[in-house]
């Protein structure tokens, strides 16, 4: 069996990865252990049970540090799904997330635009039935 564990998002610092995530988009902190003085492996995801998570990468030169904020080209690159949109929507707005536009309806479901502190964008989307 394969399956994607992890994806590396390229933060300034791991404290201000885990802040956002952890306080801001709820997520959990599933690891964070030093490795070295200066690097630590930290883990965070969506639900504790979750087998997709994000490995917080500090920069650590210039062409990792002129990446964070534009991880996807300007393209909105990662996708929270959520069961209850507008409970959710909401809950972030009262953590400080930044929405880039207000909920609209698709066929395909309820969405919203949000941009982490950095300016990587993301989709904030509950699928219609």
């Amino acid at each position: 069996m394969r399956r994607l564990s992890a994806v590396t998002y390229v933060v300034p610092s791991y404290d201000e990865g885990i802040a956002f995530f952890t306080e801001q988009l709820g997520f959990t902190l599933i690891e964070d252990t030093p490795l070295t003085e200066t690097k630590r492996w930290v883990l965070v995801a969506a639900e504790p049970t979750s087998e997709t998570r994000f490995l917080l990468a500090k920069a650590d030169n210039q062409e990792q540090t002129k990446a964070i904020g534009n991880q996807t080209g300007g393209r909105v690159g990662f996708f929270l799904h959520t069961d209850d949109f507008a409970a959710e929507h909401t809950r972030m707005l009262a953590a400080g997330v930044t929405f880039n536009e207000e909920p609209r309806y698709e066929p395909y479901g309820t969405v919203a635009v949000f941009q982490d502190p950095w300016g990587n964008t993301w989709d904030l989307i509950e699928f219609a039935n």
